[in-house]
């Protein structure tokens, strides 16, 4: 019997392993076809609830084992590569073979929670507390933007990347991810700190520039200029949705959601906020601007009425579901298999790109004039994630066909390390702050 088995190759074991995989999922799912997006949200949720639970235990951010089950169960995964069979369904945007398998269905999902993690955000910060921090966080905010997009280019360069290639990941690792930085602050309970708000002020304002780099970025690949026109009106229109929102909106919004309030219905009510919410985002889409950005400042103008509360109560367990969702379709893009081909480079970008968004966000803070502990905090909580909008601008750059097809790869490797360091970086910020609080009390 022993010799039996050691006659076993690799070809029968990955052989037998394919067979048990396939009948199991036919025995789950046996009138669903393992293509639907059914079978993937239910090994989402069964697989997201294992091992988050897991990392719970082990007292780590929710965040990293979301991102963990995706990189587990995801199409690009090298474990589920070897062990499902060749013939598998693959995903059509990225060819992988996986127990994910709809990817654009989750993408869509995913989206829904980054409105909705925005707009529960929103709900925590009326418009006394935003007006507080507006000209500050544009100063700050766009300082330590550009700082790291010059600096960031010049290194991409020197490793030797072309010049398109090295705009398009330097913008990329100028901007912070709004998705990635709310979350460890939710769970971390520091949500309402003070240096949280000033935080949440940059992530909007550099939410507002990723809008304008995308259009300056495809006018450049394509036409070989920067195309002010396209600049100015995104200003001009971002200016006026804001400006909108917080003259007209802020007086009509607040009464309506009190007068659905007033019936005493939280069916009805849960529905009207949700429809300010997806209707602000859809505005704020077909304007041209981020759907994140009208996700808040919906959320702002539900602040504003008697009934804030119970609205963030009623939509908070749909946004953690699809929160939930969006950081595990994130983990479930990213090919880990060609780590070993990018690491050193990715690993040198990150350590710039880290230092100075660090720095370049310290620096303004002490231009404005912000108390020590807010900008060592803040500083230290906007350095390292890159997320959402890294992806969406390195990937339009790969779709027109003007950077090299690597830098996928490449920012999706970027966004896993920096989603883990994220939550580390934040909490040595708090450490750092009670050594110089000790220091001085001596």
């Amino acid at each position: 019997m022993q010799n039996i088995l050691l006659q076993l190759d690799t070809h029968e074991i990955q052989s037998s392993l394919n067979t048990t995989v396939t009948s199991l999922i036919e025995q789950i799912t046996p009138e669903l076809p393992h293509a639907t997006f059914v079978t993937d949200l239910a090994f989402i949720m069964i697989i997201g609830a294992i091992v988050t639970l897991a990392f719970f235990k082990i007292r780590q951010p929710l965040i990293i084992g979301y991102l963990f089950a995706g990189m587990l169960i995801g199409p690009l995964s090298p474990f589920w590569s070897w062990v499902l069979p060749e013939g598998a369904p693959s995903t059509d945007a990225l060819g992988g073979v996986g127990i994910l398998s709809n990817i654009s269905a989750l993408n869509l999902f995913a989206e829904i929670g980054v409105i909705l993690l925005l707009f529960v955000i929103g709900i925590e910060f009326p418009y006394a507390k935003i007006k507080s921090i507006g000209k500050v966080a544009v100063g700050v905010g766009t300082l330590g933007l550009f700082s790291t997009l010059g600096v960031v280019f010049y290194t991409a360069t020197v490793l030797g990347l072309g010049f398109l290639d090295a705009l398009f990941i330097s913008a990329a690792l100028s901007i912070s991810s709004t998705a990635i930085i709310v979350k460890i602050l939710e769970e971390l309970g520091r949500i309402k700190n003070e240096s949280s708000i000033l935080v949440l002020g940059i992530l909007i304002v550099e939410d507002i520039v990723a809008v304008i780099l995308i259009s300056s970025l495809q006018s450049i690949a394509l036409v070989g200029t920067i195309s002010i026109e396209s600049v100015l009106i995104i200003i001009l229109v971002a200016s006026g949705l804001i400006v909108g929102t917080f003259t007209i909106g802020i007086r009509i919004i607040p009464r309506l959601i009190d007068k659905v309030a007033a019936a005493e219905h939280r069916e009805i009510l849960l529905l009207s906020v949700l429809g300010v919410c997806f209707g602000y985002a859809l505005l704020a889409n077909i304007v041209g601007l981020s759907v994140a950005i009208g996700a808040f400042l919906a959320g702002v103008l539900v602040a504003e009425s008697k009934s804030a509360e119970v609205a963030k109560l009623l939509s908070s367990p749909i946004k953690d579901m699809f929160v939930a969702i969006f950081f595990i379709s994130v983990g479930a893009l990213m090919d880990v298999s060609e780590l070993e081909n990018y690491i050193l480079i990715a690993i040198v970008l990150i350590a710039v790109a880290t230092g100075m968004k660090f720095g370049g966000n310290l620096i303004g803070n002490f231009i404005f004039r912000q108390r020590r502990g807010k900008t060592i905090r803040s500083a230290f909580t906007l350095a390292a994630p890159r997320g959402e909008f890294s992806i969406v601008i390195v990937k339009i750059g790969v779709d027109i066909g003007s950077v090299s097809a690597f830098l996928f790869p490449l920012i999706g490797i970027i966004s896993i390390i920096t989603a883990f360091i994220s939550p580390f970086l934040v909490k040595t910020g708090d450490k750092i702050i009670s050594v110089i609080e000790e220091k001085k009390d001596v």
